[in-house]
């Protein structure tokens, strides 16, 4: 028999209190529910995909560097780590994070961007909506319903944000947006576990990439204060274990004044449920406003350094293209798409017009991996690529 977490806060997600799945299921033996959840999204075909997906470097410019699936297990290490500090249930916070990607489009951002355009006349695209599509219906494995039938609070963890229009089609997952109430704790604590992980890892990419330098990084306090400890520390000290050194230290401050800021916060709300949490006007999960302005110098250098480098901006375009071209080829011809996917377009087509074509066309973009991607439009437009 599964011997649940025990030291768990009366605020945090007992399994045993679950609102349940889609399709009712008899609970697993050895595991709790949660687990099951974890253990069926590590198993899902859109997981093993993340490792072609890119974070911000397309896979094929080199093997250092992080993809959606190494971003994905790092989130959940983070959460794993500040869910026990906090006393919420680490195994819920671990199935949201290794999940919150899924539906994400090959080429990072702006392959998501690029479909969204061209989603536009057909209800858009976002990839936080995908991953929950993808675990409610795209997935196909099990015999009595689609999709991995996760429990309601992971689902509520990987839809961390939605437009009232659409929140209105999703039933009770749907409500908190309409009501403008707050998703449990683990949920907002796998949200800003993926915000430690990106901001700091794509530090790490970006120096080895060569695209930032740590003397640019110096001007950013969050930065410049861990430099200099370490500096300190090991005077010696350069190259990859200097940086090592930094972003650990950055990380683990980040991660301490979560934990303490969320800890002054529940101790001062003293939420007795799960759904008092859900109650409060606002998130309990927070940075202090300290850390929340070194956070946002952080971000604003990596957009106007990182994102926006010439040379990511070229792999966006590039990317940009290859997207739109697919998804404009698709649509005008649906016998190009492969047999699974065509048989979807008819049935959806039949239902909802071009809308249920488009939507099919997309989950099949959305679902490919880079490398596929840049494979199929070879197919396509390549005339000496026949096959």
């Amino acid at each position: 028999m599964h011997q649940p977490q025990t030291n768990l806060a009366v605020y945090a997600a007992h399994p045993s209190h679950s609102r349940g799945r889609m399709f009712d299921e008899a609970g697993p033996q050895f595991r709790s529910d949660y687990q099951r959840d974890r253990d069926r999204i590590v198993h899902s075909s859109a997981f093993r995909r993340l490792e072609y997906k890119t974070q911000v470097f397309v896979n094929h410019e080199g093997d250092m560097f992080r993809t959606r699936l190494t971003h994905s297990i790092e989130v959940a290490q983070i959460g794993r780590s500040i869910a026990r500090a906090l006393q919420l249930n680490e195994d819920l916070t671990e199935a949201i994070a290794l999940a919150h990607d899924l539906g994400h489009t090959p080429f990072g951002h702006a392959g998501q961007d690029v479909l969204n355009a061209c989603m536009r006349d057909y209800g858009g695209f976002e990839h936080n909506l995908q991953s929950l599509r993808v675990v409610d219906e795209l997935e196909e494995k099990y015999a009595e319903f689609r999709g991995l039938n996760l429990t309601f609070e992971t689902r509520e963890g990987i839809l961390k944000h939605c437009n009232l229009e659409k929140a209105k089609r999703l039933a009770e997952l749907g409500q908190r947006f309409l009501h403008k109430t707050q998703p449990g704790l683990e949920a907002q604590l796998a949200n800003l576990a993926d915000e430690i992980a990106y901001n700091n890892h794509d530090v790490d990419d970006g120096l080895r990439a060569g695209l930032i330098t740590v003397e640019q990084l110096c001007e950013i306090a969050l930065f410049r204060r861990q430099y200099d400890e370490v500096k300190r520390r090991y005077p010696d000290i350069t190259g990859r274990r200097m940086v090592h050194e930094i972003i650990r230290r950055m990380i683990n401050d980040q991660v301490s004044d979560l934990i303490n800021h969320s800890q002054d916060n529940l101790r001062t709300h003293r939420p007795e449920s799960i759904d008092a949490v859900r109650a409060l006007p606002q998130a309990m999960i927070c940075f202090s406003a300290e850390m929340d302005e070194l956070n946002l110098q952080l971000k604003q250098f990596l957009r106007r350094q990182l994102y926006h480098h010439y040379r990511v901006q070229r792999m966006a375009n590039k990317a940009g293209r290859v997207i739109r071209n697919l998804f404009n080829a698709f649509m005008d011809e649906t016998a190009m798409l492969p047999p699974e996917q065509s048989r979807q377009c008819r049935q959806l087509e039949a239902e909802q017009d071009e809308q249920g074509r488009a939507r099919v066309v997309a989950d099949y973009i959305a679902g490919m991996t880079d490398r596929y991607a840049i494979i199929e439009h070879d197919r396509i437009f390549d005339p000496s690529a026949l096959t």
